[in-house]
């Protein structure tokens, strides 16, 4: 199978401070650009952002909606939490271990960009646990309904 790449789109309010957040912040390459939109390559994956009048507001915890990575390698994931503290991006939720000491246990931290676009970036311990492991329940955290 030939390689796939992810597209997401995503609402923003200014295009010079996406690529503050993005290209600056998060290391982004900046593709092509419009008054009204930017295309940004997030580790090989197309994201693009797209100016909207509307107000963009902060939504109540992590869920249900956020977008991110998951990395095979711990030190590319670390490189990128050094990288997001270096740069003073806002954290919506520090890094930390989930799961520990179950084959789920990953490490992951939110950040949160100028528009209130969650953003979360993992490492699983366990690969098979990304698809896999069925037999567990647990995904992300409890919320309450």
């Amino acid at each position: 199978m030939n390689q796939v790449l992810f597209h997401l789109a995503f609402p923003v309010n200014n295009i010079a401070q996406t690529k503050e957040f993005y290209a600056d912040g998060l290391g982004c390459e900046v593709g092509r650009e419009s008054p009204n939109s930017i295309i940004l390559n997030l580790y090989g994956n197309q994201i693009v952002a797209h100016v909207t009048q509307e107000a963009l507001s902060s939504q109540k915890g992590i869920y249900p909606r956020h977008f991110g990575l998951i990395f095979a390698s711990e030190s590319d994931w670390e490189t990128l939490l050094e990288r997001a503290e270096k740069n003073h991006l806002r954290f919506y939720q520090q890094s930390k271990r989930r799961f520990p000491e179950k084959l789920l246990e990953h490490r992951t931290f939110f950040l949160e960009d100028p528009f209130h676009n969650l953003l979360e970036f993992k490492y699983y311990c366990h690969t098979e646990a990304i698809f896999g492991c069925n037999n567990y329940q647990e995904v992300g955290e409890a919320v309450e309904v």
